[in-house]
């Protein structure tokens, strides 16, 4: 059986975007990620995107404060992508050790 947080149902992942890549914009939103809970992960990464994030939510609701929360109070995100998970087929923190 597959563990669960205790309240939460759905897990999201966000591809966002800022508007502004100066070092102290990219560390003021590192800085509200890590103060929020429901952010599992987050990855600074190349491409079309600036951050990928890992998300908990109660339900779409939940969600939605939280897109809020994160996004579009943040005059710096200037937009984020959302893909909803609709199953899980391998979770792992475990390094393959040589």
């Amino acid at each position: 059986m597959e563990p669960k947080a205790v309240g939460y149902t759905m897990t999201v992942v966000i591809l966002v975007e800022l508007e502004r890549e100066r070092i102290d914009q990219i560390d003021a939103f590192r800085r509200k990620v890590k103060a929020e809970p429901q952010v599992q992960q987050c990855y600074y990464i190349t491409g079309d995107a600036d951050f990928a994030l890992i998300v908990l939510a109660k339900d779409m609701d939940d969600y939605e404060k939280l897109t809020h929360r994160l996004f579009f109070e943040d005059s710096n995100v200037k937009r984020f992508r959302t893909s909803v998970v609709m199953g899980r087929t391998k979770i792992s923190l475990d390094v393959p050790l040589l």
